[in-house]
């Protein structure tokens, strides 16, 4: 009944969470438009809205509108009302996150989700220092300096570095820093450090779609930035002893940075890659294809409710094929930070587990 549902919508919140459902709540008339991870924000497919009535068959003075989803029940969802160009907000649903273009999107657990506790960041655990460094970019790279954040964990003696593209992103919107205090205080991880490169905005997707030019400014600036401020291991004498880490265009990137320099990036880690831009395959792919294993090991993850999904099978499927030491998760979530940073950890303890440091 019509009464019922908002009475619960305002008491609970919405969507209404149920053990395999969640079902979005709209009092007015014209509905707006309804889309999220689950269809891959397709504007031409909405959830649909069903018109509540009362209890004998009368409709309210103000329409009430319901849709039900039927989800995983650990899903993590992110939604918005209307088009991108007129949002309008959910009045029921308070949680929003920045979807990093300047809007927000409203989300939600279902029961059996949550965000991961790693991302609290634990009193206990020792706090790494950071340094903020703008380089110079030799015109490898778009624009006339590039933002590098540098951090060094709370512990003696040499680390491996972990190279993170999109790295103000993932320490802002995922938490990485405190994500890594905390696994290394849990004996979870050996202990690394980490060289956060910011993107080059406009230029993200060229720079990360394989550029050589991103490759020699992590190779001829980045790297040396890092070995001054960090106390690295000797990567001549323990080969391939680094990692590289990316989401999406970032995820591809990393791929690329360890097939291009697997004597320095040994470790790669690739969230949601975009290893196949529309019907064309990349060409990190296309040199895991045609050339001899790279003494790579590598971790993969993606969530079950985004367009990379199959690509991300396919590219596994490849790495497996053709020899390569690769792990591969499906989680159920879309492709956002929230999904990333929840699930990142699992990537870190295999890469850098704790009984080899």
């Amino acid at each position: 009944m019509a009464q019922n549902w908002l009475a619960r919508a305002q008491s609970e919140g919405a969507p209404l969470i149920d053990e395999h459902s969640a079902t979005f709540v709209w009092q007015g008339d014209d509905p707006p438009l309804l889309r999220g991870d689950w269809n891959d924000w397709d504007v031409s497919q909405p959830l649909p809205w069903r018109r509540v009535r009362r209890a004998r068959g009368t409709l309210p003075a103000t329409p009430l509108w319901i849709a039900t989803l039927e989800l995983a029940p650990d899903v993590y969802m992110e939604y918005c009302l209307g088009t991108d160009e007129a949002r309008v907000d959910d009045p029921l649903n308070p949680r929003r996150v920045s979807n990093g273009m300047g809007k927000y999107n409203h989300c939600f657990y279902m029961p059996q989700g949550g965000p991961t506790p790693l991302a609290r960041r634990d009193r206990n655990a020792p706090r790494g220092e950071g340094v903020q460094l703008d380089l110079p970019t030799e015109m490898l790279v778009a624009g006339s300096r590039r933002r590098l954040i540098l951090y060094r964990p709370m512990t003696p003696g040499p680390v491996p570095l972990l190279l993170v593209y999109d790295g103000p992103d993932y320490l802002r919107r995922a938490s990485l820093a405190v994500v890594v205090d905390n696994l290394i205080a849990q004996r979870r991880i050996r202990p690394i450090a980490l060289a956060m490169l910011a993107n080059g905005r406009g230029a993200r997707m060229a720079e990360y779609g394989g550029s050589d030019g991103t490759l020699a400014f992590v190779h001829e600036m980045v790297l040396p930035a890092a070995r001054q401020h960090l106390d690295l291991i000797d990567i001549t004498a323990q080969p391939g002893a680094f990692g590289v880490m990316g989401a999406s265009m970032g995820g591809l990137m990393a791929l690329m940075t360890g097939l291009r320099l697997p004597h320095i990036f040994g470790h790669v880690l690739s969230q949601s890659g975009a290893f196949h831009l529309g019907p064309y395959q990349t060409s990190a792919l296309e040199l895991v294809e045609q050339g001899a294993a790279r003494p790579l090991r590598l971790w993969l993850d993606v969530g079950r409710y985004e367009g990379l999904l199959e690509s991300n099978r396919r590219a596994h499927d490849l790495l497996q094929a053709r020899g390569y030491d690769v792990a591969y998760r499906e989680y159920n979530a879309g492709h956002n930070y929230t999904a990333w940073r929840d699930d990142l950890w699992r990537g870190l303890e295999a890469l850098f587990p704790w009984n080899e440091s």
